[in-house]
């Protein structure tokens, strides 16, 4: 039986690091499809050369090339997986409904100036995807990949014009999926601030406490405090923890 988690959350956020992360400690196989359709630009494959323009001006690949790499790799797939990067609209969560449950949707929650600059102080390596930051995480040797040596690069959607036109992208397409999961009962969001482990120790609670085949545990959860002034709703009872981006736990 497989176990689904779908990894949600602005670009920047962190899903790639705390994703690799579970997939280490839980034995989670992570589809990245970030990952998937950089290696096929890289490649000059079909597909990249179709997701480049896209990609390059910082908006989303058409569904039709993402739904079809995805089915493909998930069918491939057997036990758990982690999806980081897909689904993005409500039409490939549909489609993606159609051939799996997902089990938890998890999403992490960061403040636009913070996004901004991670992203633009962002260096990646061309020939093995690792990822490094100007600021908190540093290469050994300046422009100089640690794992494999390579140049490092600044990819073009992680310089500033585009980094914002991304985000007005992901409030338009992909921030109706916090609804959209938040109804089915599976959404847990999480601050994504802090340092990585602070994060990750987050994360590491929302997997362990939710039961992978029924969603999040059916006790009675306490009222707490809202962020925006809005009345009262339940949540988790797990410090930045919470059921939906507009209420959070006041710890």
């Amino acid at each position: 039986m497989k176990s689904t988690i779908v990894l949600l959350g602005p670009p920047g956020s962190g899903k790639g690091t705390q994703g690799e992360k579970l997939s280490d400690e839980f034995g989670y196989v992570r589809l990245s499809t970030g990952d998937m359709l950089r290696e096929a630009v890289r490649n000059g494959t079909e597909l990249g050369k179709k997701a480049k323009s896209y990609m390059d001006a910082g908006g989303l690949v058409p569904n039709d090339i993402i739904i079809g790499l995805m089915k493909e790799k998930i069918a491939a797939c057997n036990g758990k997986v982690l999806l980081d990067g897909f689904p993005r609209t409500v039409e490939q969560a549909d489609a993606l409904a159609e051939q799996l449950d997902v089990d938890l949707a998890l999403n992490l929650d960061v403040a636009d100036e913070e996004l901004i600059s991670r992203l633009t102080n962002r260096r990646s390596c061309p020939d093995c995807n690792a990822v490094y930051h100007l600021v908190t995480k540093k290469p050994k040797k300046d422009g100089v990949c640690d794992k494999c040596g390579a140049q490092l690069y600044q990819r073009d959607d992680d310089k500033e014009a585009t980094v914002k036109n991304r985000l007005e992208v992901y409030r338009k397409n992909t921030m109706p999926l916090i609804d959209y999961y938040q109804k089915k009962g599976t959404l847990v969001t999480i601050m994504g601030v802090g340092s990585i482990d602070e994060i990750y120790e987050k994360v590491r609670k929302a997997v362990q406490r939710i039961s992978m085949r029924g969603g999040p545990p059916p006790r009675p959860l306490p009222l707490c405090q809202t962020s925006r002034s809005i009345p009262s709703t339940r949540c988790w009872p797990y410090p930045n923890l919470y059921l939906s981006p507009l209420f959070r736990v006041i710890q």
